[in-house]
């Protein structure tokens, strides 16, 4: 082999041996994108249990949100019913007050009548005055008003037109002038109408 030839060899080996370090560290970052991939997979890993959570997070508060809504209309329909059964009792209650007023009415309009006509005996007409009395406050204790009506315009849904008058002077057109019969009411169910005379 000639010297020519010997520098020719060393030469390339030269430059082969400066290409190699290039080479390797062409292929360092190869390692660095292996490691990226680990890191990816547990980044990937995390977002689907984040997801997972979020998931089953919404699913409770949708299923809270639909308990509280029951629970709301249930106790709503509790207060009606409790509404609904309290009015149920007060209508009985006043329909047996009612129908036991019912019956006495004709005594007190006996004793009315009596306390209104003439008599001799002033004994007597104070004894039948105090038991009107009584009456009234036992009637008022039992929330049963009489139903006014003297004087007042004439209501179809309180009073009875029995008669009609020519309307005296001062008074008015409609209006009731006599009062035959008391009425009476509980709260606001009419125990008996009045009986009235009205202005024509």
């Amino acid at each position: 082999m000639s010297h020519e030839e010997e520098t020719k060899q060393t030469t390339a080996q030269e430059a082969e041996q400066a290409k190699a370090p290039e080479a390797a560290a062409q292929e360092t970052p190869a390692p660095e994108k292996a490691a990226e991939k680990p890191e990816g997979k547990h980044m990937g890993k995390h977002h689907h249990e984040t997801a997972a959570l979020q998931a089953k997070l919404e699913a409770e508060e949708k299923k809270s949100a639909e308990l509280k809504d029951q629970l709301l209309r249930t106790a709503a329909e509790y207060d009606n019913y409790r509404k609904r059964s309290q009015r149920e009792a007060d209508q009985k209650f006043n329909d047996g007050i009612s129908h036991a007023v019912t019956q006495i009415l004709g005594i007190l309009d006996t004793l009315d009548m009596a306390a209104n006509a003439a008599c001799a005996d002033e004994n007597y007409k104070k004894g039948v005055v105090m038991t009107l009395d009584k009456a009234a406050k036992a009637l008022e204790a039992l929330n049963i008003t009489e139903i006014e009506a003297l004087n007042k315009p004439f209501d179809p849904n309180f009073m009875n037109a029995v008669q009609q008058v020519p309307a005296a002077e001062g008074q008015e057109s409609g209006s009731v002038v006599q009062v035959f019969q008391k009425g009476y009411k509980i709260g606001d169910k009419i125990i008996r109408h009045a009986m009235v005379v009205v202005a024509e």
